[in-house]
């Protein structure tokens, strides 16, 4: 594997800070969940297009793509689909904080995830410091968890939202890494493209009005596209190449404490104690977790 212009982590740490502002515009907007997510990814896919336009060889090797390769790319667009339609539609029956807490508990479907798919053994030391991180965010959200009525409801669909985004994350590292590795301009632009078409085709179904929304709400539609997806995602899908699913999960556990401290300055949400605490065991995890992150075992590197 060709070593990276710039490091992985730093890159894994700027795309998380882009992710923190997803819950925040969704809060803004005053559409459906369902439209919300749909606009999202479709402005993405339009905005990735010229990007595919200027990677030199991008659209000779889209078509070069063979039939299992679809097969997967379809697979992580439907996942990707799924997880903002149930993360986007918790966050009207629970808060942003344990929405957010929840659906970022992916490093404990991508642990199990990696040893079966990818053979990946983390050390002891990485496993310890991505606990601490996981009980970090329960320490964020244990204040504002509710057990019963909608609240309850909102939780699940967050911790469904947050397994459906660790699966598009497996297939994308399968997909990325190796010799024959989908290129990041390619990946994105035919996953957010084929996830936009789950997307309208799920708003029309349930008949949700496309158009007629304020044009506040189309300005928080262009910034979901543009920041947590853009410079969220797609830097993700770069860095995906050279770290492992279970890296990129521990890392987005640092998403709440940005999403809490973005909810302060906009909607006025005071950080609790509890949040302050959380958000120290968070960064002391995914510090002990980088540093110890050396993985055991061969990677299923080839994508063919």
């Amino acid at each position: 594997m060709e070593k990276p212009a710039i490091s992985p982590y730093f890159a894994l740490f700027f795309a998380v800070l882009a992710i923190s502002t997803s819950a925040i515009f969704v809060k803004l907007s005053s559409a459906p969940a369902p439209v919300i997510a749909t606009y999202r990814l479709l402005f993405s896919a339009l905005l990735t297009l010229p990007m595919v336009f200027m990677a030199k060889g991008t659209w000779s090797e889209i078509a070069r793509l063979t039939r299992k390769q679809w097969m997967y790319l379809i697979m992580s667009g439907a996942f990707l689909a799924a997880h903002f339609l149930l993360w986007f539609d918790s966050l009207n029956y629970t808060s942003i904080a344990s929405s957010t807490v929840l659906v970022t508990l992916q490093p404990l479907f991508a642990f199990i995830g990696g040893y079966f798919l990818f053979k990946e053994r983390l050390r002891g030391m990485a496993i310890t410091g991505g606990f601490l991180a996981v009980v970090g965010s329960f320490v964020i959200g244990w204040g504002d968890f509710q057990v019963g009525g909608t609240a309850l409801y909102g939780d699940f669909l967050a911790l469904i939202a947050a397994i459906a985004v660790t699966a598009y994350w497996l297939i994308g590292q399968y997909l990325r890494q190796g010799i024959s590795g989908i290129s990041t301009a390619a990946y994105s632009f035919i996953v957010y493209a084929t996830s936009s078409i789950f997307l309208i085709g799920h708003s029309l179904f349930y008949g949700h009005a496309l158009t007629g929304y304020p044009t506040t709400d189309w300005i928080w539609f262009i910034c979901l596209a543009i920041f947590p997806t853009l410079l969220g995602h797609s830097i993700l899908n770069w860095v995906i190449k050279y770290l492992s699913t279970s890296t990129v999960s521990v890392g987005i556990l640092f998403e709440p404490i940005g999403t809490c401290i973005l909810a302060f300055f906009i909607f006025g949400d005071i950080v609790t104690v509890p949040q302050l605490i959380g958000g120290l065991i968070i960064l002391f995890g995914i510090f002990i977790f980088i540093r110890y992150n050396q993985v055991k075992g061969v990677q299923a590197n080839e994508a063919t």
